[in-house]
């Protein structure tokens, strides 16, 4: 076992999880709710959604040879609200993120030292990683506070919920306590 392997299996676990509370609001919103804005300098869940996937196929197709900001990618079309349905969504959605779990997937301890580019900038393959995990990280947070803002009361909580954080941590010692 490796550092490096480590490192990439344990960094595929944490963009699948940041993915599953963007999965996991998504399907809280209705049709309706995935165009909701707060005013006209916000961004939608459909707008993020597309915004991600558009950044995830740039990023991550022909990852280790091509700059990072394909010349196909039009990115300022990413903040136009024009998805028609949720099910498209979803698809979009999806598309980004198998793209990226595909790449990672496929990466070796030693490409993590190898040099990309994004948009001519030089990367190490283990920097752009890290850039991404943030970027990701701060869209899908987003969509959770649209998701919980919209829902209010109905909102169904991807975390430990208010008040149960004493009944939490008993659970999680109990279960791993023989480890």
């Amino acid at each position: 076992m490796s550092i490096e392997n480590e490192y990439l299996r344990i960094v595929i676990d944490k963009f699948k999880s940041v993915k599953s509370l963007g999965d996991k609001t998504i399907e809280q919103l209705s049709e309706d709710e995935i165009h909701w804005t707060y005013n006209s300098e916000s961004n939608s869940v459909a707008i993020i959604v597309k915004h991600i996937s558009g950044n995830m196929i740039s990023r991550w197709t022909d990852f280790l040879t091509t700059d990072g900001e394909k010349g196909n990618r039009n990115r300022d079309e990413e903040f136009t609200d024009d998805i028609p349905s949720k099910s498209e969504l979803i698809n979009i959605w999806e598309k980004g993120w198998k793209v990226l779990i595909d790449t990672l997937s496929s990466l070796s301890e030693q490409d993590l030292l190898k040099n990309i580019t994004i948009r001519g900038e030089n990367h190490l393959v283990l920097e752009a990683i890290e850039r991404q995990m943030s970027h990701y990280s701060y869209h899908v947070g987003q969509i959770v506070y649209i998701g919980k803002l919209l829902k209010d009361q109905d909102w169904k909580t991807l975390s430990i919920p208010k008040g149960k954080s004493e009944e939490y941590l008993k659970e999680m010692l109990e279960k791993y306590q023989g480890q």
